[in-house]
């Protein structure tokens, strides 16, 4: 997004009851996304969102207009975070949680956890600018892979307050230093810690764009995936691939185990239908999976993948079908 100053606007920037909602609402977008990164889940951010609008209804009354109003709301929206935060643990992936694999395969829907362990997708219109400067559309992309946001959980809250302001949002650290009420000094501090700790997360590196090999490749994994070719699926797989479910703790790596799963507790998926998507700024697809005596087609998973090297490096298939009312896809497939 194009960064604008925050620090110091005219008193004239003090909105009236007659313009504040339109206004408070402008600012939904990248507040969600900022939000999102904190809390790693999209109904919490969501939740967080709301508070921070109602928040600000409420108390613009009392705003000064001595900073702009979008400082305000992140000053609103940060606090409203980080009280979320306290008292929970952090969001995470399965592999995040278990250094190896699951065996055996059989055996893999065995154990899960409740729906606030994982880490939660987030479709990239709900958090993406439309438009702007290249540079900041691609480094808000970037900032929303599963990969990183699952890295920002291993910071500290207010470290992870200042990355994301100072390094994805671009805020000048004097302006981070008055949002946190804390000193500059520190804010440049907390932010050579989280910088520290993120670089001893393997995954973190950004992907590269997707090209038109890609684009094949994903549509070879639909006509694999919706005619339960497993060879043909598997030949679309890194050889170091991995599989993750959550809520299940299970994940599986290499394509053998995939395609062990997929012909055993996963056999259901047959006659599944693929929607294209894009998740957390890389490929993925609403799954629906038949169910039922007459093979009806329902709600089933968000699969979000990533790629490296024209082949398929990570599948993660959210099982929380409340995703797809949140990211407003029908209860059925649309018609081919």
């Amino acid at each position: 997004m194009t960064h604008t100053a925050v620090g110091t606007q005219a008193t004239a920037d003090k909105p009236t009851a007659a313009d504040i909602e339109p206004r408070l609402a402008a600012h939904r977008r990248e507040l969600t996304g900022y939000c999102y990164r904190m809390l790693g889940s999209a109904f919490d951010a969501e939740d967080a969102v709301q508070e921070t609008l109602l928040r600000a209804w409420k108390g613009i009354d009392g705003f000064e207009g001595r900073s702009g109003l979008r400082s305000w709301l992140y000053r609103i929206a940060t606090n409203v975070c980080l009280t979320m935060i306290e008292g929970r643990g952090r969001r995470a992936r399965p592999m995040d949680l278990s250094a190896s694999a699951w065996e055996p395969v059989e055996a893999s829907l065995a154990a899960r956890r409740p729906e606030d362990t994982w880490l939660e997708p987030m479709v990239d219109e709900r958090v993406l600018p439309e438009a702007g400067d290249p540079a900041d559309v691609a480094v808000g992309r970037e900032s929303i892979r599963l990969a990183f946001v699952a890295a920002l959980q291993h910071l500290p809250p207010r470290q992870r307050a200042v990355l994301v302001l100072r390094e994805v949002l671009r805020w000048r650290a004097e302006e981070v230093a008055e949002l946190l009420e804390t000193t500059t000094a520190s804010v440049n501090s907390a932010l050579q810690r989280a910088r520290a700790t993120l670089a001893t997360r393997p995954d973190v590196r950004a992907p590269a764009d997707l090209d038109a090999e890609h684009r094949v490749l994903l549509e070879r994994y639909v006509r694999a995936f919706e005619s339960y070719d497993i060879d043909a699926f598997v030949r679309l797989l890194a050889d170091d691939v991995t599989q993750n479910m959550p809520p299940f703790e299970m994940w599986l790596d290499g394509a053998d185990d995939i395609a062990a799963w997929m012909v055993g507790p996963g056999h259901q998926c047959r006659g599944s239908r693929l929607l294209p998507l894009r998740v957390n700024g890389q490929p993925a697809f609403a799954h629906w999976k038949p169910i039922g005596a007459h093979g009806e087609l329902v709600p089933f998973a968000i699969q979000a993948l990533e790629l490296e090297d024209g082949r398929v490096k990570r599948i993660t298939s959210f099982l929380d079908t409340r995703l797809f009312a949140l990211f407003g896809l029908p209860a059925a497939p649309p018609p081919r």
